[in-house]
Parts: structure tokens; C-alpha cells; sequence
């Protein structure tokens, strides 16, 4: 399922950390960014980013069982809807970094939608005619 948003709405939920029973996750940090990106089909793996917004959700520690970090991210304004087409694709991303001393950097990404109403204009002039 993929959340639908408008721009300047507030992004907000909870992230949910669970090691493997009786083990340890040490961690230098959990983070989560809020980023608008796109991707020209012709530079595939390279992004633009045109929106960043970057909250940490936890110093460096470790966990011994299931965390669970609440997040916002307030009135965010996200200009342009999601869009994903033959050449171009503009999409936005929530994304979770755990830093990890002399291990993998744990990633985990989750998109969503983006669609601005835009109301119609309340009069309807015709173009004029000669």
C-alpha cells in the first residue's frame, strides 16, 4: 500500500526497530529523511534531490529488543506530484539509516505519493473570438 500526501500536509508514523531474540543491534545513530528526488532514465542510480528534511531519532546506543521511534515531519511542502514516466521519474521517500561500527549501514526505504489539488478557477471566461 502507498500513502497518498499534499503538499505542506504533516508526514508523520512511527519507525520500528526488532533484533533477532537474545542479540544486540549496537548502533552510532538512527536517522530518517524525508527526500524528494528524480531520476532521469538515461542517468539510472543517479538522483536530484530537490527536497531533504533529515530528523534523528536516536544517539548512538545499543538495542536489545523492539524500539519503536515516533517521527513528524511538519507541513512539508512537497511542490510537484509524484510522477513516474518513459524518461523521468519524480518520487519521494521516506528513509531509515541505523549506523553501525564495523558493519553494514543498515537502509531501508519506503515511497510515497504526492498529488496537489488544484482547484478550477471560479470563472470560466471564454477566449474571445473576433
Amino acid at each position: 500500500m502507498v500513502l497518498a500526501f499534499q503538499s505542506l500536509e504533516t508526514i508523520a508514523g512511527e519507525v520500528s526497530i526488532a533484533p533477532i531474540p537474545g542479540k544486540r543491534v549496537e548502533h552510532q545513530g538512527v536517522k530518517i529523511e524525508l527526500l524528494g528526488q528524480i531520476e532521469l532514465y538515461h542517468e539510472r542510480g543517479h538522483f536530484y534531490d530537490f527536497t531533504s528534511l533529515v530528523r534523528e531519532l536516536d544517539v548512538a546506543g545499543e538495542i536489545y529488543e523492539r524500539k519503536t521511534y515516533p517521527f513528524e515531519f511538519s507541513t512539508v511542502e512537497m511542490p510537484y506530484d509524484s510522477y513516474n514516466g518513459t524518461n523521468v521519474r519524480l518520487r519521494y521517500i521516506l528513509k531509515v539509516r541505523i549506523g553501525r561500527p564495523y558493519a553494514t549501514i543498515v537502509v531501508e526505504y519506503r515511497d510515497f505519493c504526492v498529488s496537489n489539488y488544484t482547484p478550477l478557477p471560479s470563472i470560466n471566461t471564454p477566449i474571445a473570438s473576433s
